[in-house]
């Protein structure tokens, strides 16, 4: 079985388009869950009615991700941001893949919901440098089997970059299955500060924290920078 564990806040622009992708994998019993850190918005109700729970836990991406990990009933997790839409064909087939590969863990390539070639060679980027340094973004739906999930200790709950930790612990185990197939996330990110200015604070953000940065720093600072357009 797949649980698919969404974390949310105020995200009643996207989730239901997010949602309404999941319902075939819903009728082959996969399990949805959102997890609210405590949205003001419609987020809560509008979810309800497309999901199997939605649950409360503090707010941060790293935390609500692990209490909806906590609260599941499947033996292989994905991670799915509120603003990205699934591939469903290729999701019900996970657990396979991951049987017929040996492999603990793995992602999707991502294609990001915008026009024109910029978008799309960050886009490349991104999972070409993933299938090199064996690392994954949450941008990529990350998923894993539970048994490999809690052997490495769930995410940690930084501030940020809790994905790059998160593929650190899972690649002792095993290198990440890449599949091919795309999940599609949202431009929002770089249209609202920015292409080229997003791809630039990301690099320094990710170096940083490479260099040994406190994550918790690093997300003021993302906040601030992200904000000041």
């Amino acid at each position: 079985m797949l649980s698919i564990i969404i974390p949310v806040l105020d995200e009643a622009r996207a989730i239901e388009p997010t949602l309404a992708a999941l319902q075939a994998l819903r009728a082959q019993g996969c399990e949805v869950i959102v997890v609210d850190g405590g949205s003001r918005d419609a987020t809560r109700t509008l979810a309800a009615a497309l999901s199997d729970r939605v649950l409360d836990a503090p707010r941060g991406r790293a935390a609500q991700m692990n209490a909806g990990a906590r609260a599941s009933c499947g033996g292989v997790l994905l991670f799915l941001h509120a603003d990205t839409l699934l591939p469903a064909e290729a999701a019900a087939g996970i657990g396979a893949e991951l049987d017929r590969c040996g492999r603990a863990w793995g992602r999707f390539d991502v294609a990001i919901a915008a026009p024109g070639p910029l978008l799309a060679l960050v886009a490349l980027s991104m999972n070409i440098r993933s299938r090199l340094t064996g690392i994954a973004t949450g941008d990529q739906a990350i998923f894993a089997r539970r048994a490999a999930f809690e052997a490495a200790g769930g995410f940690p709950e930084i501030a940020l970059m809790e994905d790059v930790a998160l593929s650190k612990a899972l690649k002792r185990q095993s290198p990440p299955l890449c599949l091919r197939e795309r999940v599609v996330t949202s431009a929002r990110r770089w249209e609202r500060r920015g292409t080229l200015r997003t791809i630039l604070l990301m690099w320094r953000l990710r170096l940083a924290y490479a260099l040994g940065a406190d994550p918790q720093r690093l997300a003021r600072r993302y906040d601030v920078e992200r904000t000041s357009h």
